[in-house]
């Protein structure tokens, strides 16, 4: 059933795009983000043609976004901007893959113990695929959510794709690393934005600049993240395999023994990866606090591939074993 509505849906957001995009002349992602508030909005008026603005007008009228599950409007997103991606393939506009940002969900669960009214935070939010994965999946609903891109098309696209699913986010269009205003949160979650950062007068503002030389963005996003987490919060993040063994990680490793306690460094499959060179891993931190507790032991793990069912459950059951350890 939910195969049918993504395909559904996928159309919807297909044809509304490419009217859109074929009528104004623009790429598949703007005109995507368009499509998605013209049925928000449920109006056509998109500087448009009269013919096309008449086709729109059409569509608008069929589509019905509020019978459909919010799962399923963020596949059927997913897949129009994979399309879009292709079109005009652009290194930073890469989608975390789907099995993740179900896992990570399924990790939030777990670790705040299906907190309620929980607030959110992803600094690199993009389209929000990630964000939405984790909002879609918690056991309890979530307070205030908030994404942060210096990325126009994808902050738009994030923004249409709340509305749609119904989600309370707060959306900031700007850099990341300069600061933000809202309130610390209980959870961060972050695919860190890898490589060098190459604005050197802001990176002097951060404890884990470079020495020498331009910063490693995926380190001031670190330190960004605990900045806006709340004493004892928690923090996803997807992070490069050899993060903790480049040229500046021995400054990486003392700033987190001061300001966070590692709980756990889980290996994902390399089959994911297009090259194995990219492949990463999920960290989660606890910043301090008063209730924030050092564990006991430190939960290493290789996740084996999410399709191999029966090594997924005894890898939970070895997860939910530790945690309850943990909280004993």
């Amino acid at each position: 059933m939910e195969n049918n509505q993504v395909e559904t849906i996928y159309e919807w957001l297909d044809v509304g795009a490419n009217i859109i995009a074929g009528d104004r002349d623009i790429p598949y992602l703007e005109a995507l983000a368009e499509a998605g508030e013209a049925y928000f909005s449920e109006d056509a008026n998109r500087g448009l043609s009269e013919a096309a603005a008449q086709k729109l007008e059409a569509l608008i009228g069929k589509v019905r976004f509020f019978e459909c599950s919010h799962e399923s409007i963020r596949k059927a997103f997913q897949l129009a901007i994979l399309k879009g991606q292709k079109e005009i393939p652009h290194p930073n506009r890469q989608m975390t893959p789907d099995t993740i940002g179900l896992f990570i969900g399924y990790l939030v669960n777990k670790f705040m113990e299906s907190k309620k009214g929980m607030t959110l935070f992803d600094p690199a939010v993009g389209t929000g695929n990630l964000l939405l994965a984790v909002l879609n999946q918690l056991s309890h609903e979530a307070g205030k959510a908030f994404g942060s891109d210096i990325d126009d098309v994808l902050i738009k696209l994030a923004y249409v794709q709340a509305n749609l699913q119904q989600k309370e986010i707060e959306l900031f269009n700007q850099n990341s690393l300069q600061p933000i205003f809202m309130d610390p949160v209980d959870t961060v979650l972050c695919d860190l934005p890898v490589g060098y950062y190459p604005d050197d007068e802001s990176a002097a503002a951060f404890q884990l600049k470079a020495d020498e030389g331009h910063s490693f963005s995926h380190h001031l996003f670190i330190e960004q993240s605990l900045t806006y987490a709340k004493p004892g919060g928690y923090l996803f993040f997807m992070i490069p395999n050899h993060l903790f063994e480049s040229s500046q990680s021995e400054k990486l490793r003392t700033f987190l023994k001061d300001h966070a306690h590692i709980n756990a460094v889980l290996q994902l499959p390399s089959s994911i990866f297009k090259d194995e060179a990219h492949a990463k891993s999920i960290l989660i931190l606890q910043k301090h606090g008063e209730q924030a507790i050092a564990p006991k032991q430190v939960l290493l793990a290789q996740i084996p591939s999410f399709s191999n069912q029966e090594a997924m459950l005894n890898m939970t059951a070895k997860l939910d074993n530790w945690i309850r350890q943990e909280k004993n």
